[in-house]
């Protein structure tokens, strides 16, 4: 027998919020706004970065990756999300899941990449300013994003190869909109533990590692800040953080939740699998460019000066 010549059904259905099913058009009212909101502050983010020649520093260039990332994820999901909340059409062919799943899990795990670098750049910038400019050089700001995107890429691969060679025979009908390795996982009649096992080891040797990283960038640089002699630069210095710190805040918080619930809250309502998951997509791509466009005055200000009508 072949290694994937297992059951599989031809194709899942995908699910809205259950008990709202009457309510869905309704409900993809707001989905488009929040959609419209992140592919277009994220878009404009990418272009303020590129046009505009002050903003061509590393912090900004990070940024410009968290804003791909953020689009990419938007992109990965609006398909399958308006359709079913806007026509109701649930059905998704089975190979176009599994990709739909790789890809809202890389973008996923790419983003939390770009967030540890971007607390690099923080470290680098607060705890070693002079060498700020030669230890983040283009080459390298390149390398890091090159190596955040082969990392997403081949840890995940191998959960294609795992998820194939599960028979579906349960049940075809998924917990959401579109499609998550956990929920996914669910409908297998047959053992899942290695596709547990790894998944837990992505999780915690990734997005574990990633947090951890973070953290202890952070505690480097309050010890830098508190060595400060003056209160006001000690402020100035934390000041610079407070965007990155949120956009933490906004990844981590929703990914852990959603994290914990799938793997422990398995007598949960539904409404509260189905909530945390879209928290978790959609809230990181909507917050960050508005976190970076209220905290930062130069993105702010590339903002504005593109917007802005030219005099004759």
């Amino acid at each position: 027998m072949g290694l994937f010549n297992v059951t599989h059904p031809a194709s899942f259905l995908l699910t809205g919020i259950p008990g709202l099913e009457s309510s869905h058009l309704w409900l993809a009212g707001p989905l488009c706004v929040m959609y419209a909101v992140a592919l277009g502050a994220n878009t404009v983010i990418l272009r303020a970065v590129q046009v505009e020649p002050s903003l061509h520093q590393p912090m900004y260039y990070f940024l410009s990756m968290l804003s791909f990332s953020d689009v990419a994820m938007s992109m990965a999901t609006l398909p399958t999300v308006l359709r079913t909340f806007c026509f109701n059409a649930r059905s998704i062919a089975f190979d176009a899941c599994l990709i739909q799943m790789f890809l809202i899990h890389s973008f996923s795990m790419m983003e939390s990449g770009i967030l540890l670098a971007m607390s690099f750049d923080r470290y680098v910038a607060i705890c070693d300013p002079l060498h700020y400019a030669t230890v983040l050089t283009n080459g390298v700001i390149a390398g890091m994003g090159v190596a955040v995107t082969a990392r997403s890429f081949i840890t995940l691969f191998p959960l294609l190869l795992l998820f194939k060679r599960l028979p579906i025979c349960r049940s075809n009908v998924l917990s959401h909109s579109y499609c998550l390795h956990p929920d996914m996982m669910k409908l297998a009649c047959a053992d899942i533990t290695i596709n547990s096992i790894y998944g837990l080891f992505v999780l915690v040797s990734t997005f574990g590692m990633d947090m951890l990283f973070i953290f202890l960038s952070y505690v480097l640089i309050l010890h830098s800040v508190m060595a400060i002699a003056f209160r006001k630069e000690r402020l100035k210095a934390l000041n610079t953080c407070v965007s990155h710190i949120l956009a933490v805040l906004a990844f981590y918080v929703p990914m852990i939740g959603v994290s914990v619930v799938h793997r422990f809250g398995k007598h949960a309502p539904r409404y509260t699998h189905v909530l945390m998951s879209n928290v978790y997509l959609f809230v990181p791509p909507v917050l960050n460019p508005l976190i970076y466009s209220a905290k930062t005055k130069e993105i702010r200000r590339a903002i504005i000066r593109m917007f802005r009508p030219i005099k004759m």
